[in-house]
């Protein structure tokens, strides 16, 4: 997580790293000391306990506003911005929509969302690999999303740091294309052990590439066996009614009636 990768956290980066050369063929291995291995421990449970803190803000007002809020998480290059300004485009008049787009840099996927009419706010992360709960509360204040409504938080493009970090979402949703493989769940467990739904999105090209849908699914599911999984392509707009029915059928657990199952978490909707 970020203690590794050290997006941002300067306390985090380059940890003392003995090396030590064995034998003669140059092998070499690499050791952490035990003060150094605690210390990076203490940093993770510090940095999710004070995520965890915004998240639940966040979650409040995600249930005192009745607004479904999902998390969008994949590689980059997956068509998650093609999907999201399709689904923007074909909802927009069904219920309110607004967008929190996260990028390392530029706002060119913001520009595109905006050019929908749909209210967005562009959070640029700079060295930063994933969103987090604090950064959700400040787009929230800017943001205002209308009651009743949903809102997508487009993530940095990153299968690694987004999986541990809790934005109050109801769902994140991971979005994987047929052209990275169909055994991403295994290479990236905890992102799709953390995901309730898997979109298959660009199936408009499975004529031409090596990708096996059950083979996916099926490595999905050895991850997490209740993974919900549709297959699209935001290009042809096959598969995209499913995803639609997929929301309206959680819209209702966003409602103030059920405050005590979103304040636990991302649950499968009913």
């Amino acid at each position: 997580m970020c203690t590794v990768c050290g997006c941002g956290h300067n306390s985090a980066i380059n940890p003392e790293v003995s090396v030590q050369s064995e034998g003669t063929g140059g092998s070499r291995s690499f050791h952490r000391g035990q003060d150094t291995a605690s210390r990076i421990i203490q940093i993770e449970r510090d940095l999710l306990h004070e995520n965890n803190q915004f998240a639940a803000m966040n979650r409040s007002y995600f249930v005192e506003h009745r607004i479904l809020a999902l998390n969008l998480v994949s590689s980059p290059g997956s068509g998650k911005t093609s999907l999201l300004v399709r689904t923007l485009a074909d909802l927009r008049d069904e219920f309110p929509l607004a967008v929190i787009e996260g990028d390392q840099q530029t706002d060119y996927d913001a520009q595109r969302i905006r050019s929908t009419g749909i209210d967005v706010v562009q959070v640029n992360t700079g060295k930063g690999c994933h969103l987090d709960g604090r950064m959700i509360g400040n787009a929230l204040n800017e943001l205002r999303p209308q009651p009743g409504g949903v809102l997508f938080i487009e993530n940095v493009g990153n299968l690694v740091c987004p999986a541990l970090f809790d934005l109050g979402e109801a769902h994140k949703v991971v979005v994987l294309s047929v052209t990275e493989g169909s055994e991403k769940a295994l290479k990236y467990p905890d992102m799709f052990h953390a995901a309730d739904l898997m979109l298959v999105n660009k199936i408009d090209l499975l004529p031409y590439v090596e990708f096996d849908i059950e083979h996916c699914i099926s490595c999905a599911r050895s991850i997490k066996p209740n993974i919900e999984v549709l297959s699209l392509s935001a290009t042809t707009g096959s598969g995209m009614s499913a995803w639609y029915e997929w929301m309206r059928r959680c819209r209702p657990a966003a409602d103030g009636n059920r405050v005590d199952e979103l304040s636990a978490g991302t649950r499968p909707c009913a």
